[in-house]
């Protein structure tokens, strides 16, 4: 369209031509008369400027643009239909559809229409577990595509095809976005991607069950790339996961852990490590706990174990149905038997400051296998944070609860610690597992 406007006073100049059917400030629409009268002279050799001239229109108010897109439409309308493609086939000259006064009928219809999508759109929300409560930051919210399905629902049960438009207004969705949703190429495209998730969504899952250990995403991607020489970025494994609901366990922190107290005869020695977990060096610093596990309706047994810092290697463990000295000696006996285990130069263990590593009995024995020995500060379990977190990851993934006997916890827990340290990768070890990362070390030093 010309960017020209017409003035009050050239409006009131051109509506005198009786060729002009209606005029506005931004165009002219011409009566099928004059555009028969133009074609029959163009054809005769006239050119447009001339034809507009002779029949009283003042070109430099028309504008020289207009005339000529006005000749270029009508002779194209000419050529493709005749006489019949001059004529103004629109029921007002604007165009624009009529703003008529709605009967009491027709309003009724309308809140019918729209009562009845409110309570498909409820009904949706009650699926999703949402009883539209709460804070609008925790509200869940309906999608273009479910809107499109409600409304599509709407329709058929309660016969509404004229309300599709008021529908959509109502719904907070366009027209033309509900028409293609439904149209045979979007289907199509759903089609073909529906297909391609689904080869996504069992890649996924044989990660997601390697070695039988339900996993995130992170370790998903990991395992992915490590196993089945398979990359796929997080967004694309979180997508898939929601979609097809592949929950891993949630692990929920706990920094309030009670610490057991240590007796005033036992000596508590200073905190050495401070926290410097990664010294990228296999066998410097030595990290141990225990932890309670639940089995069997409610049987307890207590798990001992030494982590290497560096590498996030379990070097030893021990389990026992009691909670005695022995648990955490015997811990320390399996890692002189560990043939993989070098200490480096300076090597020391660090833990809380529990009755069993306070314990005369069990400091001979570190002192024995030429190890120094650190202590958290009490109360404190951040300074002992990686092998918490290892007991929050085993307690997720081990199968514990259903083991009956302890030989099945035992059997259960020896299995983990297999599939932990040789194929269980980790982000911070540059995506690698315990042992290929403790190699890598080795090898660069």
């Amino acid at each position: 369209m010309p960017k020209k406007l017409f003035t009050e006073k050239e409006i009131e100049i051109l509506s005198n031509n009786p060729y002009v059917k209606s005029i506005s400030s931004k165009g002219v629409t011409y009566t099928d008369e004059f555009k028969r009268i133009f074609i029959a002279q163009n054809e005769n050799g006239k050119l447009p400027r001339q034809i507009f001239e002779e029949n009283g229109f003042n070109i430099e108010v028309i504008g020289i643009v207009r005339v000529q897109r006005a000749a270029s439409r009508w002779r194209t309308a000419y050529k493709k239909s005749g006489v019949l493609g001059l004529r103004d086939t629109r029921s007002d000259n604007s165009g624009r559809p009529t703003q008529k006064e709605l009967s009491l009928e027709e309003k009724n219809a309308r809140l019918e229409a729209q009562n009845q999508l409110l309570r498909a759109e409820n009904e949706l929300l009650k699926k999703l577990g949402h009883d539209g409560k709460g804070d609008e930051e925790k509200r869940v919210k309906v999608s273009a595509e479910q809107r499109f399905l409600l409304i599509r629902s709407v329709i058929e049960k309660y016969l509404l095809k004229n309300m599709v438009s008021f529908l959509c207004e109502i719904a907070g969705v366009s027209r033309s976005g509900f028409y293609n949703y439904f149209s045979s190429q979007a289907q199509e495209r759903r089609e073909r991607r529906e297909e391609k998730d689904l080869i996504l969504k069992e890649n996924i899952l044989n990660a997601f069950h390697f070695k039988r250990r339900k996993k995130g995403a992170h370790q998903i991607k990991m395992t992915l790339e490590g196993q089945f020489r398979i990359t796929y970025n997080l967004k694309r494994i979180r997508r898939i996961m929601r979609k097809y609901k592949i929950v891993c366990p949630i692990r929920r922190t706990n920094p309030y852990q009670k610490m057991l107290k240590a007796t005033q005869e036992h000596t508590i020695l200073p905190n050495l490590l401070n926290r410097e977990f990664k010294q990228a060096i296999p066998g410097k610093v030595l990290l141990t706990d225990i932890t309670y596990l639940y089995y069997d309706n409610r049987q307890k047994a207590y798990l001992s174990t030494i982590k290497d810092s560096s590498t996030n290697e379990i070097l030893a463990y021990n389990v026992s149905s009691r909670m005695t000295l022995d648990l955490a000696t015997d811990t320390l006996v399996k890692l002189t038997k560990n043939k993989r285990v070098k200490f480096a130069e300076g090597a020391f263990i660090h833990s809380d400051q529990g009755v069993h590593y306070t314990s005369p009995t069990f400091q001979k024995h570190v002192k024995k296998l030429g190890l120094g020995q650190s202590m958290s500060r009490r109360g404190n379990c951040w300074d002992n944070a990686p092998l918490e977190s290892f007991f929050g990851h085993f307690k997720d993934e081990a199968y514990i609860k259903p083991c009956h006997t302890i030989e099945e916890l035992k059997k259960e827990i020896r299995s983990y610690m297999t599939y932990y340290n040789n194929f269980r990768y980790q982000w911070n070890l540059k995506k690698m597992t315990p042992v290929q990362y403790r190699n890598h070390l080795l090898q660069v030093a």
